[in-house]
């Protein structure tokens, strides 16, 4: 652990306040609503040395339970215990990589938007779409761009979206379209699958979201989606994982507009929520209105082959207001790992990694089945899956913990139990099980076996 310095005098730090007007520090955070401040400062007995201090958050970081050394992670929904090959942690950790940010200056960045196009490249061929971006902060994130470009491409403002897309995504989609005006329309998932016959008649359409697989781990009926986008005259957006493109047909292929995804699971651990990273691709015509940064490859006046950042007058850096994005930045580090990633399976390495962590999830299911414990659908899944428990969600999870095992996502975690967006499934008793490549069956066979003695 690394302790804070603080490199300002006294001298300093009342300059810097007379400049700005404040009488002294705390006025600084005056910004912040009082019930969301720290009140009453830390829980440490003052005048304390610094090894005493790192000596006490150490203590408190111990009481953490980590996945690997005291858990085993069947838990999903979004963020996955995928498997991070020692040759990615080592070159993405290089200081090249880590210390470089923005590369507007191509004489002197080569090398960062070399590896940026790399990973443009790559998503472009996950996605089977022409175009990919630098990356964007995570999945949610690119659900909102890709939802503001489909009502910038075709004037409208209403959005058709899926249940079956991650909660937390809908619901960072719908707190921006408070800003924006957009109209989110959720369509409910039936027994596992989005409903698209609930959709009611009203306003045209911009555009038909829906999530390959779903937040619960379904197989959704891409064409039926299409289809609907096609008859409504709507844009096709398609939110895919993309460890799943090893094993199911791009969402290009089923002819997606847009592609958006997260890509934790292309190299990045689990750790707290982030960081994450936002997969974006799109169909040609769309490009001018592409958010965020784009790196293309030219030549310089040697005729040598180089990288440049393009498109840039779209940006709000630079037009302001009449920018068609207003994002000007990416996950460079996040972006570098997964194109390290996805080198080094390639496409018969991801296309394993994906089959391995759905004969997982299947051999899982068949033996929870074996011991009464029953799918709470029956649409067909890949890697994850949600399944009826008699005790609440919560308790079975709990007992789990006690034996070993992060035990998957109670689906009460991720919804109001009144929502009804899923159906006839009883939230507070589904628990979403995942399993990747990670896990043995020697794993399986010992959370099986808990889950069935937890469950009862």
């Amino acid at each position: 652990m690394m302790a804070d310095y603080l490199p300002h005098t006294d001298v300093e730090v009342a300059e810097m306040l007379a400049f700005l007007g404040v009488e002294d520090l705390a006025a600084l955070f005056d910004v912040v609503p009082a019930a969301l401040r720290l009140s009453g400062g830390l829980d440490l007995d003052a005048g304390l040395s610094e090894p005493d201090v790192i000596a006490e958050f150490d203590a408190l970081a111990s009481r953490n339970r980590p996945i690997g050394r005291e858990l085993v992670c069947f838990a999903g929904a979004g963020a996955y215990d995928r498997e991070v090959p020692a040759v990615v942690r080592a070159l993405s950790s290089r200081s090249e990589f880590v210390t470089a940010y923005t590369p507007y200056q191509p004489e002197v960045a080569q090398g960062v938007l070399q590896a940026i196009f790399e990973y443009q490249t790559m998503v472009a061929r996950l996605a089977g779409l022409p175009i990919a971006n630098a990356s964007l902060y995570d999945g949610a994130s690119s659900l909102v761009e890709a939802i503001n470009c489909a009502v910038g491409a075709t004037g409208r403002q209403r959005v058709l979206v899926s249940a079956g897309v991650h909660p937390h995504w809908r619901a960072v989609a719908d707190t921006m379209a408070r800003g924006t005006g957009h109209h989110l329309e959720t369509i409910p998932l039936a027994d596992g699958t989005t409903q698209w016959s609930a959709a009611a008649a009203g306003d045209p359409v911009a555009a038909v979201v829906v999530a390959q697989p779903n937040f619960v781990g379904c197989l959704e009926d891409l064409a039926a989606a299409k289809g609907l986008a096609e008859t409504a005259g709507a844009l096709f957006i398609v939110a895919a994982d993309p460890v799943a493109a090893g094993v199911l047909r791009s969402g290009g292929a089923h002819g997606a507009d847009l592609v958006v995804g997260e890509g934790q699971a292309l190299g990045t651990r689990l750790s707290f929520g982030g960081p994450y990273l936002g997969l974006f691709a799109c169909s040609r015509e769309l490009v001018r209105r592409l958010p965020g940064r784009l790196v293309g490859e030219t030549v310089d006046l040697d005729g040598t082959r180089a990288y440049v950042t393009t498109l840039r007058a779209r940006e709000q850096d630079i037009r302001r207001e009449k920018a068609t994005s207003n994002v000007c930045t990416n996950q460079t580090l996040m972006a570098v790992t997964a194109a390290i990633q996805l080198s080094w399976l390639g496409p018969a390495g991801l296309t394993e990694v994906a089959t391995r962590s759905a004969r997982g999830a299947h051999y899982c299911s068949d033996e929870l089945a074996a011991q009464g414990v029953v799918p709470a659908v029956s649409a067909p899944f890949l890697f994850e899956f949600p399944v009826r428990t008699t005790s609440l969600a919560d308790v079975v999870l709990a007992r789990l913990a006690d034996e070993g095992f992060l035990g998957g996502v109670a689906a009460s975690a991720l919804l109001d139990g009144a929502d009804g967006s899923l159906g006839t499934m009883d939230l507070d008793h589904t628990v979403i099980v995942a399993v990747t490549e990670r896990r043995t069956r020697q794993e399986i066979d010992a959370f099986v076996s808990a889950f069935a003695k937890a469950a009862r």
